[in-house]
């Protein structure tokens, strides 16, 4: 990605906050389902706001021609709006700017609404370098709004097209007490 798409992407980041197990947007406050809730003995690291997009390829299936899901780009920003990791895949990967990096294992998902991916809770893998994202163990993604499949244009004649989804949400690193 490069630094015009990542400085737009920024940009039209959202605010957003996290608190006490709930997401907080717009005067409104949302709870984190069960499924997600990152295990007792964590704490979170740094809160992330995401602005990207999640590519999906029009595939033949044993159903016929449907939507796939083919990878995510995004940059999160750290809570004064600046630029602190990129978040890109597969496999998932989430890159400081301070060169640490880490990939996971997808833990649970639940509903985030229509037209919306998923939430999502990661267990994270070692980082290899020092830095921002050395030692966190989990990842938890909240606040979600776009980024889904297309709901039509999969057919036999679009088989190999792939189209981008905006979405944004927001990212939590967790590490251990």
């Amino acid at each position: 990605m490069d630094i015009n798409t990542k400085s737009i992407l920024t940009a039209a980041a959202l605010s957003l906050s996290v608190a006490s197990g709930s997401v907080v947007a717009a005067g409104h406050s949302m709870t984190i389902p069960d499924d997600i809730k990152v295990p007792a003995g964590h704490e979170a690291a740094m809160k992330t706001k995401a602005v990207g997009t999640v590519a999906w390829m029009c595939a033949e299936t044993d159903k016929g021609p449907a939507w796939k899901f083919a990878g995510p780009a995004a940059v999160l920003s750290d809570e004064m709006g600046k630029p602190a990791v990129s978040y890109y895949g597969p496999p998932a990967t989430w890159e400081a700017t301070d060169g640490s990096k880490i990939t996971g294992k997808q833990l649970a998902t639940a509903p985030a609404g229509d037209g919306n991916i998923p939430f999502q809770l990661v267990q994270a893998n070692a980082s290899e370098r020092d830095g921002a994202l050395n030692g966190v163990t989990y990842i938890q993604r909240i606040n979600l709004h776009g980024g889904a499949a297309p709901k039509s244009g999969c057919d036999a004649g679009a088989v190999g097209t792939k189209r981008l989804v905006a979405y944004t949400g927001e990212y939590v690193f967790w590490k251990a007490r």
